[in-house]
């Protein structure tokens, strides 16, 4: 047998059943391609820009569509690069170059692999709230002043992450700790895709160190817990403003003589619902009210939220973010400067770091984790 043909007789047996389901695939990311140029056109006509609810839907379906449009033009000129490979191997008598065209052959493959696997978890339903801002609380748990402390730290370290993925926050309620910290505080994060990495922050923090005001040195275990929820836009949900209680009251807290001693700060309850938001970070009266809002918005909004949560957690055996602010996450060890993600048994020795808002690798493995829980449930 001729050397050209042993090296067209391995790549066959090798390659067999490779594109065993290019076709399939292609025919639903040409698909995919015809609706995404019909998005694009879509978010030009007048009559959507005009009508905000549409327009902001087909903007958020344009950004999904987006990375898997580019996704399938790579993934196309890839399996145009092999059937032109695939020619030379059947046409050419050099055996150098039908070496080399093998070896072509063979990257051709491992990089379609590895674009299959991409679009595979690109294909994978999205939760239509991943792209929302969010609404980010952190409440003081068991553990007192300690605790207050850990929740302070936390909210410095998610400030820390903000300002590296450049977004936007801003604080709309606080209750400071009686030694530092806080017993609560709640602000609003904005930018690109906030709530689809955010969420995975959501459930009970728990520190273990000694804290400042220990004069024997033991170690104390105290909890803060993160909620975060995805921001409401003001169509999601339509309140009755006969179904809110409003209430003036003077700031407390830093801000000045001025913020202190004016009736600025709001506080709204929802009767229907009893949910209560309150707003004193701003001097101004509306701007609070338009921030209380906000957030009785989200709240509503989230009721629902957490039901289709709830349907979706059980029909999985396991979830990496539930959004449950009872489940225990994260631990953080300061003698032995570890994290440790309890969900994927994730741990990092290098605490410092973690706190000062380099977090992103934890956030990776979480987002791995659950995309290859979400792909088994399909299988």
């Amino acid at each position: 047998m001729s050397k050209k043909n042993v090296i067209l007789r391995r790549f066959l047996l090798v390659n067999d059943d490779f594109f065993m389901d290019e076709n399939t695939l292609l025919e639903k990311l040409k698909g995919i391609k015809i609706r995404f140029d019909e998005v694009e056109q879509q978010i030009t006509d007048p009559d959507a820009i005009a009508d905000i609810k549409r327009f902001v839907a087909l903007n958020r379906e344009y950004r999904q569509l987006e990375l898997i449009a580019q996704a399938a033009t790579q993934y196309e000129n890839l399996i145009v690069s092999v059937e032109s490979t695939k020619k030379i191997l059947a046409s050419e008598h050099d055996a150098e170059l039908l070496a080399m065209a093998k070896d072509e052959i063979d990257e051709l493959a491992r990089q379609i692999n590895e674009m299959e696997e991409q679009i595979k978890i690109l294909l994978l339903p999205a939760d239509p709230q991943d792209e929302r801002n969010a609404i980010l609380e952190i409440r003081a748990g068991t553990g007192g002043d300690e605790a207050s402390i850990f929740a302070g730290d936390l909210f410095r370290m998610y400030q820390k992450y903000i300002e590296k993925r450049g977004w936007k926050s801003e604080i709309t309620s606080l209750s400071e700790g009686t030694i530092g910290g806080f017993k609560s505080i709640i602000m609003k994060i904005k930018g690109q895709g906030v709530y689809g990495v955010m969420k995975y922050e959501s459930g009970v923090h728990r520190v273990q160190r000694v804290p400042q005001n220990e004069t024997v040195g033991r170690l104390h275990t105290s909890v803060a817990t993160v909620a975060v929820l995805p921001e409401a836009e003001e169509f999601d949900v339509e309140i009755n403003m006969n179904d809110i209680r409003k209430d003036i009251f003077c700031a407390s807290g830093p801000g000045g003589q001025s913020v202190n001693t004016a009736y600025s700060a709001i506080r709204l309850t929802h009767l229907p619902t009893g949910i209560v938001v309150q707003c004193q970070d701003e001097r101004s009266q509306i701007r609070n009210f338009e921030k209380a809002m906000t957030e009785l918005r989200t709240r509503i909004y989230n009721i629902e939220y957490q039901k289709y949560m709830g349907e979706i957690a059980s029909k999985r055996k396991t979830m990496v973010s539930t959004g449950d602010r009872s489940a225990k996450i994260r631990t953080y060890n300061y003698p032995q400067s570890r994290i440790t993600d309890h969900r994927i048994n994730y741990q990092m020795y290098n605490l410092p770091a973690f706190v000062d808002g380099d977090i992103q690798d934890c956030i990776d493995q979480l987002q791995i984790a659950e995309n290859a829980e979400r792909l088994k449930s399909i299988d």
